[in-house]
């Protein structure tokens, strides 16, 4: 992947990869509801600048996670939904207890469209193949 960055902490990367035009996320480290939603607000605001379909979320760095989906992470998946995003990828943590978590947190989401993966090179090969679908608001 050839990332431009955008964003380089410690607990965080995210770089826009224009050949596949879409974003790269690296959660890095332990996670709880308020660094979770941090990071979240930090998303939309990049997929606003940086307006792509599709974000490679890889999780496999998270070490610890104490985070659930809640209303605000409902209306923060509208605005994603909003501001273009049809795609997600998601590299699910490695520790056991971390995924499970996550596991819960994706189940739950209907949109966008999620594939869940063990691995960054599998997560990059679906998300690939993901196309778009138009919506057409008269064929409800």
């Amino acid at each position: 992947m050839q990332l431009q960055v955008i964003i380089d902490s410690p607990e965080l990367f995210i770089g826009h990869d224009a050949l596949n035009e879409w974003l790269y996320v690296d959660w890095r480290g332990e996670y709880d509801q308020d660094l979770s939603r941090a990071t979240c607000r930090r998303m939309l605001e990049t997929i606003q600048v940086w307006p792509c379909t599709k974000i490679l979320n890889d999780n496999s760095s998270i070490t610890r996670t104490t985070v659930q989906l809640t209303q605000w992470g409902v209306q923060w998946l509208e605005d994603m939904l909003a501001a273009g995003l049809h795609f997600i990828a998601w590299v699910l943590p490695r520790d056991l207890v971390a995924r499970q978590t996550t596991e819960d947190i994706v189940h739950a989401i209907d949109r966008p469209r999620v594939g869940t993966f063990d691995d960054v090179a599998s997560a990059y090969i679906w998300l690939q193949q993901q196309r778009p679908v138009l919506y057409d608001p008269v064929l409800k």
